[in-house]
C-alpha cells in the first residue's frame, strides 16, 4: 500500500494527515505541561541555590521534563512502528526544520513535536521491516500543487487550510491535498 505522508505545520491542532485522510494528532506533551513547569520554576527561583528544598524543587522540575520528553518519544515510536509495519511505502517531505525553528512563532510548537527525531526513527524502522522510505525533495511544492487538476498556486499562506483550486475548483483540506500529491509523486517516479 502507498502511503504518502506529510507533516504539516498547524499552529492549533498539530497533525500528521496520510493519504488515506487518515489525522493522526501530535501528543503535545509540552504544551499540555507547559504551565505546570512554568510555575515549578517560578517558584523554585525564590529558593536559596543549593538548599535542601532547592535541590527537592530541581528533582520535580527535571522529573516533569523526564516526563515530558517520555511522553514524545513514546508517541514517536508508537506512530513510526505502525507506518513502517503496515505500509510498503512511506512518502515523506524534506522539512528545513532548522530554519523553521528560525520562526519565534512557530519554534515552539515544531520542537514539540520532535520533526527530527520522527524522521530519524521512521528511516531506521522501514529498514527493520522491510518498508521503502522516500524521501520527496523539499521544494517539490505539495501544499501548492492541486491533486485533482495538477495546476500550481503561486502563493499559499499558512492560514489557508483548505486548498482550494482556481482551475477546477476543487476543495479539499490542505494536509489531505499534499499527503495525496506526495502519493502521486512517489507513484510517477
Amino acid at each position: 500500500m502507498l502511503l504518502g505522508f506529510k507533516t504539516e505545520l498547524k499552529l492549533n491542532n498539530r497533525q500528521r494527515t496520510t493519504s488515506t485522510g487518515e489525522v493522526i494528532l501530535g501528543a503535545k506533551s509540552y504544551k499540555k505541561y507547559e504551565a505546570k513547569l512554568s510555575r515549578m520554576q517560578w517558584l523554585n527561583r525564590h529558593k536559596i541555590i543549593g538548599s535542601a528544598n532547592w535541590k527537592k524543587a530541581q528533582m520535580q522540575i527535571a522529573r516533569l521534563h523526564m516526563k515530558i520528553a517520555n511522553i514524545r518519544k513514546d508517541t514517536l515510536h508508537k506512530l513510526t512502528t505502525i507506518l513502517a509495519k503496515n505500509h510498503g511505502t512511506v512518502a515523506i517531505e524534506d522539512l528545513n526544520v532548522s530554519g523553521m525553528m528560525a520562526n519565534h512563532k512557530l519554534s515552539k510548537s515544531i520542537a514539540d513535536m520532535g520533526f527530527f527525531e520522527f524522521r530519524r526513527q521512521l528511516t531506521y524502522k522501514c529498514e527493520l521491516y522491510g518498508s521503502k522510505l522516500v524521501v520527496v525533495d523539499r521544494w517539490f511544492p505539495s501544499s501548492k500543487t492541486c491533486s485533482n487538476c495538477g495546476a500550481k498556486k503561486e502563493t499559499l499562506s499558512l492560514s489557508e487550510r483548505m486548498f482550494e483550486c482556481s482551475h477546477c475548483g476543487f476543495i479539499l483540506d490542505r494536509d489531505l491535498n499534499a499527503a495525496i500529491n506526495l502519493s502521486q509523486y512517489v507513484s510517477a517516479s
